[in-house]
């Protein structure tokens, strides 16, 4: 071969984080290129992906709706990466909390409590992390790959959704389409922004952002996280369980996804329907990994990837572009993203040794 890979000895930690911001950058430039192709004005379709949908404080404020539940996902998804357990499956954590938290709601649509929410809320939590144990107990018990139970499973769970909504949870009021009633004001996220979409499941996001940090910082389950995710071996001989890790971080993923599915259902939804979510447990697996798996860098990403369907949506409508020039720029994100990565650990190498003839 011409060239081959090593590992280099060392590598700059600065680089790690900004590989991100060089990611963007070649997305950027191959997005000009693609829109080219495309026979849209790259300017004018840049301004419409980035700088159009934050025109207003109502656009501004959708920013946040879009960003609350790839935060949430993300979240959830980046203390199991650091511990090298690969959740595939927010998608699917996240429908099952939509479901387990709204059917409280659904069994008891006349309660007007005020704990109503809060229930609603825990529900999603236990719903979501219910899901996530499927996988984590194969895991521990069988040593199954989490990323094919976890991904698997989003499906059963998108048909589980399917078949209530067309079944026992539809409105007899709606006219025959597959959607569960209307939430009541008890059973819907109080917004935040009088005029706006922005609601309590913003602020649930930003407070998943700040005990998340908290945790991995300050708390002994956080040093174990870390430590199993970098060092088992080592784990093991200092005492650390690593199927108490398991454990802990896909039920912690899968409660952040479900918290993720409640807050849109009683949020921007406002009721049940057979699609909840566009792709947001997958996309959040882009945001965990453009953020560093670091909290505070996760919210940021958060933004952006938020922009980004918004964006889609803007340059749809005016440009005419097709809806899925938004999972293209994921996708090139995520791909210029893992080979920055790949170049700051490796290097290629010509090969100039040659083969003695005898």
């Amino acid at each position: 071969m011409l060239l081959k890979i090593e590992k280099r000895a060392e590598y700059s930690k600065a680089m790690v984080y900004l590989t991100p911001v060089i990611a963007l950058v070649l997305t950027v430039l191959a997005s000009i290129i693609l829109f080219k192709l495309l026979g849209v004005n790259p300017i004018e379709a840049l301004y419409q992906f980035f700088v159009a949908p934050l025109d207003s404080k109502y656009e501004l404020s959708e920013l946040f709706v879009k960003a609350t539940p790839l935060i949430l996902c993300a979240i959830g998804l980046s203390v199991g990466f650091r511990a090298n357990v690969w959740n595939i499956g927010a998608e699917g954590q996240l429908t099952m909390g939509a479901i387990v938290g709204s059917s409280l709601f659904i069994y008891f649509p006349e309660t007007e409590s005020v704990f109503l929410l809060p229930a609603m809320i825990m529900l999603g939590a236990v719903g979501g992390g219910a899901w996530a144990a499927i996988p984590a107990y194969f895991k521990t018990r069988f040593n199954a790959n989490e990323i094919l139970t976890s991904l698997m499973l989003v499906y059963v769970a998108i048909l589980v959704l399917s078949l209530l909504v067309h079944g026992p949870w539809r409105d007899p009021a709606g006219f025959n389409f597959p959607e569960s009633q209307t939430f009541s004001p008890s059973a819907t996220m109080p917004i935040l922004v009088s005029g706006t979409r922005m609601h309590f499941g913003t602020l649930l996001a930003l407070l998943a952002v700040l005990g998340t940090w908290i945790m991995l910082a300050r708390t002994l389950i956080g040093f174990q996280v870390k430590v199993i995710g970098a060092a088992p071996r080592a784990g093991g001989y200092a005492g650390f369980s690593q199927k108490k890790v398991v454990w802990f971080v896909l039920l912690f993923g899968g409660a952040m996804a479900g918290i993720a599915g409640i807050s849109e259902v009683s949020g921007p939804i406002g009721q049940v329907l057979p699609t909840i979510s566009p792709g947001y447990g997958f996309t959040a697996i882009i945001v965990a990994f453009l953020g560093r798996l670091h909290p505070v860098g996760i919210f940021f990403a958060g933004l952006l990837m938020a922009l980004t369907y918004l964006g889609g949506e803007t340059a749809q409508i005016s440009l005419g572009l097709p809806v899925a020039v938004t999972g293209v720029f994921q996708g090139m994100v995520l791909f210029f993203l893992l080979a920055c990565d790949v170049l700051v650990h490796y290097r290629f190498r010509l090969n100039t040794a040659r083969k003695v003839v005898s």
